[in-house]
């Protein structure tokens, strides 16, 4: 299968502000008010949310982050490298998402909330990577903070090169 291929058959739109392709697949009824969620949401949120998500040679997952913590599962195609920004400590990380387990790449991982994630195909894949992500308490867009890459440089300044690369 091809990247437009699978953009067809699972029905995949552009990601807005982050970049990519995803389809929402599963909100749960299941409500968590906001009294329990604390100051940091803004209202009542879905107890969790899972979607597809697609990467390609042409997209990337621009520097973001969410209160919620989001667990990416890897599905098909190309090896992904993943950047993680710890706040408060400014220590880094990388992720590969990959099938090859054996040299160190990852089926699945949980980014904890209010980290800054972004990631791309890793150097050199001419295809696509097809993931998908569970996040509770469940997505909202109103969640979704975008990186600015000036100013996540200068807290992190050993990850300049890829903070730029992703923003």
């Amino acid at each position: 299968m091809t990247a437009e291929d699978l953009i067809i058959s699972l029905g995949l739109k552009p990601l807005p502000w982050e970049g990519g392709y995803y389809r929402e697949t599963w909100r749960t009824a299941a409500e968590i008010p906001q009294d329990a969620l604390g100051d940091v949401y803004s209202g009542p949120r879905s107890a969790g949310t899972a979607i597809y998500y697609l990467l390609t040679p042409d997209t990337i997952s621009k520097m973001h982050r969410l209160p919620s913590d989001e667990t990416f599962h890897f599905y098909m195609g190309d090896p992904v490298e993943m950047l993680l920004l710890y706040p408060p400590e400014h220590a880094t990380g990388i992720v590969t998402f990959g099938q090859d387990i054996a040299s160190g790449q990852v089926v699945q991982f949980t980014v904890p909330g209010n980290v800054w994630m972004g990631a791309r195909l890793k150097a050199g894949a001419a295809g696509y990577a097809l993931m998908g992500t569970t996040v509770a308490p469940g997505f909202d867009f109103d969640d979704l903070e975008m990186g600015e890459g000036e100013s996540l440089t200068a807290a992190w300044p050993d990850a300049a090169e890829l903070i730029g690369e992703l923003s």
